[in-house]
């Protein structure tokens, strides 16, 4: 004879049965195949990425409720998606895991819902959402279902973005509609070989245009992390993609109410006498600016975004005596450090991520202005290049800028000059700031004159020199305020010191509105 107790074991061990078979996925042999690939499964990628027995499923038993081509005979467990929440570093995230092995991780109505729930409870708690993305698109046999899907996911992507931070992982294939949720997150990353994201694959592009391409050469992570800036990271391996998720988590906070986490300071002499020998004092030869960059931020602490993407501009976080700063670095050994398209929506998207969480910004300026040809013209320089206007105009964290040698043109005013908000703007002895390079003034300006001269060169270089001396040095700048203080290079870290410190209370606000129209 049962009794109550036996009972309720028994429903304890049917519950325990489903879950092991929810956990299976699509079964052994799909899960091999996985493997085959190089790609790890949903729960494994959970299981390497959060804290060690930190992961909590939500929505296992949820399914499918479609019955058209055969649906009503497939089983999908979890509906092909992994959800639920976890620590990382001990610190709270939410996330998604889609589930190749089953149907292919396509997309379909409870598929999205039970992402779109996870971004819901990640937006109430203040805590961020991070997307695990390995999936066919769209589930086609539940139809328009799979498309309104997407546009939830979608709309919660928007109305979340500066509300809490979201990370996109493409762990595998990601066509169609499944790369715009990616697209507008705050940071993508992408894994050599096994990940790609199309609108449209090879072979449609084959059967319309006529064009012959790899899924790879299309839409791979080199191509996105270099060509198209679709992907800010890209690794090696699925491994190192999770630890660029938990290094990158290190810097931000958890939503737009909090400051960045902060570290240990970092040691030993903040006075820098290897600065000087860095940055070359002629004004056309070029140096890498990551070696500044190294100088002046917290050994180590350096954590570069987009590195293979609009090189002449370099990005990324850092901690200055432990405290986060967003960095953003003109490169003279790319285009001279000149500004072109790609390099101010670079710029401007990144910038508005650290305003958006309350990360300071420094920049790092040495620019000849905005790269010249018909090419960027036709382009739109001009709406891209406002972008980074409109960003530094906007933001309300700590700005900090130092002029390390050329700051010429329109860049010098779209680079946080005082003009546009900066809190302080610093300047090297050898700075250069000017309307334009003192050769081409000069032979703007004193071109008649040195036309007549019978020695031509000889009045050039006496025209140069005394344009630099009256407007391209940074004297000028600081007598009209445009420079707060000149400053000793070797002293670079201990002046950012001090300046954050000050700045560390900052509050600024900005006219009433619904939101501004940025120039997209």
């Amino acid at each position: 004879m049962k009794t109550k107790e036996t009972d309720i074991f028994e429903k304890i061990h049917e519950l325990y049965d489903k879950r092991r078979e929810i956990e299976l996925g699509g079964g052994e042999e799909k899960i091999d195949r996985q493997h085959e690939k190089g790609k790890l499964t949903a729960r494994e990628r959970i299981d390497h990425l959060v804290d060690k027995d930190s992961f909590v499923e939500i929505g296992p038993f949820i399914e499918h409720r479609s019955h058209d081509f055969g649906m009503d005979k497939m089983k999908g467990p979890g509906d092909g998606v992994v959800t639920g929440f976890a620590t990382i570093d001990g610190r709270p995230v939410y996330l998604f895991s889609q589930d190749f092995t089953v149907f292919g991780g396509a997309l379909g109505e409870m598929h999205a819902k039970k992402i779109a729930n996870v971004m819901d409870l990640a937006a109430k708690t203040g805590v961020p959402i991070i997307g695990m993305n390995d999936s066919g698109g769209a589930r086609i046999q539940e139809g328009v279902i799979s498309l309104d899907g997407y546009g939830h996911v979608f709309y919660r992507n928007s109305i979340y973005s500066g509300v809490v931070p979201q990370i996109s992982l493409i762990l595998g294939p990601c066509a169609g509609g499944a790369v715009y949720s990616p697209a507008i997150t705050d940071f993508v990353i992408m894994v050599e070989k096994t990940s790609q994201m199309f609108i449209t694959g090879p072979k449609v592009i084959e059967s319309v245009t006529g064009e012959k391409i790899s899924s790879e050469d299309l839409g791979g992570a080199k191509v996105h992390a270099s060509v198209s800036g679709n992907a800010h990271l890209r690794a090696a391996t699925e491994e190192e993609a999770f630890f660029l998720v938990r290094r990158l988590l290190s810097y931000l906070p958890s939503n737009y109410k909090e400051k960045p986490p902060a570290g240990k300071g970092g040691e030993g002499n903040d006075y820098r006498p290897d600065l000087t020998d860095i940055v070359p004092m002629d004004p056309t030869r070029p140096y890498d600016v990551r070696e500044v960059v190294r100088e002046v931020v917290d050994r180590e602490s350096f954590f570069e975004i987009h590195p293979d993407f609009a090189k002449n501009i370099v990005v990324g976080f850092a901690r200055i005596k432990g405290e986060v700063v967003g960095l953003v670095c003109n490169q003279p050994k790319w285009m001279a450090g000149g500004l072109d398209i790609d390099s101010s929506d670079k710029a401007a998207r990144f910038i508005r991520f650290c305003d958006a969480f309350n990360i300071p910004l420094i920049t790092f300026e040495d620019v000849t202005g905005f790269f010249p040809g018909v090419k960027q013209e036709h382009g739109g320089i001009i709406r891209h290049g406002a972008k980074i206007l409109y960003a530094y105009s906007e933001a309300t964290v700590p700005k900090i800028t130092v002029i390390l040698r050329k700051a010429y043109g329109g860049a010098y005013v779209a680079l946080n000059s005082k003009a546009i908000g900066a809190d302080l703007v610093y300047a090297w002895p050898n700075a250069e700031i000017a309307v334009m390079g003192p050769h081409g003034a000069a032979n703007i300006i004193f071109a008649k004159e040195i036309q007549a001269s019978p020695d031509p060169e000889r009045v050039r270089q006496q025209k140069i020199a005394e344009y630099r001396e009256k407007f391209a040095n940074p004297y000028v700048a600081a007598k009209m305020g445009m420079v707060d203080d000149i400053i000793d290079p070797r002293e670079t870290r201990i002046k950012l010191i001090q300046a954050l410190r000050m700045l560390k209370n900052k509050e600024e606000t900005r006219p009433a509105k619904k939101h501004g129209n940025i120039p997209l």
